[in-house]
């Protein structure tokens, strides 16, 4: 096969930032997908109807001329967001969905949640009007191991919040585990998304000759059989699997530092990326359902109509990209792809 021609696909799970960085980026997601997902955690974040807007209109302003793309927005849960506050986001039509974050889970969730049985009432409202709730899925508490603190939330807070509120739809976003995968196929009006370095790598990435940061992300990278478990999942034509890059744009000092930042960039090259690990399991068949299909049935919107084509060739992912005050360093800068998206 030398060329694959998909139906347009969206992007379930992304981070622009905002001002420079947010026009330096939106670029890359415009060229491949329709719509995207936009994660609320600026600073500070995104918590009202009224900060969505305000955010959606500079999304919207920075997208390069002569491009359609459509950011859907999302609210940032607290302890103090109130029934009417998803009461509002139901009623504005932009606002798609409510991201929880534990609190101190991961970049620039100081604000998030500090006990989830706290909303109670908020989920109760959001399972009411159908809006649909993204999590994040960790635990924070420092006696757990890293590499366990998605399982450990799926046992102490997922699986009690679904037996509380069995209507409510959710995604656990992205995954990283066979718990996690085991989880979503057991349970209704629950999906995931599934980022391109969880199927393309391992743990042993962040360590190969050294420390290498820019594969550092939250949640970690996990063994092996994890990988394999995510790849067969995402593969399998489910349709509670879709894309999410969860790409996260860090300047390249942010992570090459003593304390580094958590995060993948994944926009520039994303399709590429997902197509090389379904081909690596001959799937590339079933690649157009996840990246296409399934995430707009999940949130009850349209397919796309138009179409995006890749090409085998084989590139070289650049070592960085121009970015605000420091480089941007792609996931997996410097190795070679052998798909490729038509060049801007």
């Amino acid at each position: 096969m030398q060329k694959l021609t998909l139906t347009r696909p969206d992007d379930w799970h992304l981070h622009l930032r905002d001002g420079a960085a947010l026009k330096a980026v939106l670029p890359h997601t415009v060229h491949q997908f329709a719509r995207a997902i936009i994660m609320p955690n600026l600073k500070p974040p995104v918590r009202s109807v009224a900060d969505a807007a305000a955010y959606r209109d500079r999304i919207l302003a920075a997208i390069p001329a002569g491009q359609r793309f459509e950011p859907l927005m999302t609210l940032y849960l607290t302890d103090n967001t109130s029934p009417e506050d998803i009461l509002a986001a139901k009623a504005s039509e932009f606002v798609k969905a409510v991201k929880y974050y534990p609190a101190g889970a991961t970049t620039n969730s100081d604000l998030g949640v500090t006990d989830i049985r706290k909303c109670d009432r908020v989920f109760e409202a959001m399972q009411q009007v159908d809006i649909p709730l993204l999590l994040h899925g960790e635990v924070t508490d420092p006696e757990v191991d890293t590499f366990d603190r998605e399982k450990v939330f799926i046992e102490q807070h997922l699986a009690p919040l679904k037996s509380r509120f069995p209507k409510l739809r959710v995604v656990l976003e992205h995954i990283t585990t066979s718990d996690a995968v085991q989880f979503v196929l057991a349970n209704d009006t629950i999906a995931a998304t599934i980022t391109p370095q969880h199927l393309l790598f391992n743990r042993n990435s962040l360590f190969k000759g050294g420390i290498r940061p820019h594969f550092y992300c939250l949640p970690i990278l996990k063994r092996e059989e994890h990988r394999q478990a995510l790849l067969q999942a995402a593969t399998s034509g489910n349709p509670k699997f879709f894309l999410g890059t969860d790409s996260a744009p860090h300047t390249r000092s942010s992570k090459e530092t003593s304390c580094g930042c958590a995060g993948c960039y994944s926009a520039l090259h994303a399709m590429a990326l997902y197509a090389e690990a379904f081909e690596s399991v001959d799937a590339l068949e079933k690649l157009e359902a996840f990246a296409s299909f399934h995430g707009p049935d999940f949130y009850q919107l349209p397919r796309n109509t138009d179409q995006i084509t890749l090409t085998k060739t084989t590139w070289r992912i650049p070592d960085e990209v121009p970015f605000p005050e420091s480089g941007l360093v792609p996931l997996g800068a410097g190795q070679e792809l052998t798909w490729q998206m038509a060049r801007y």
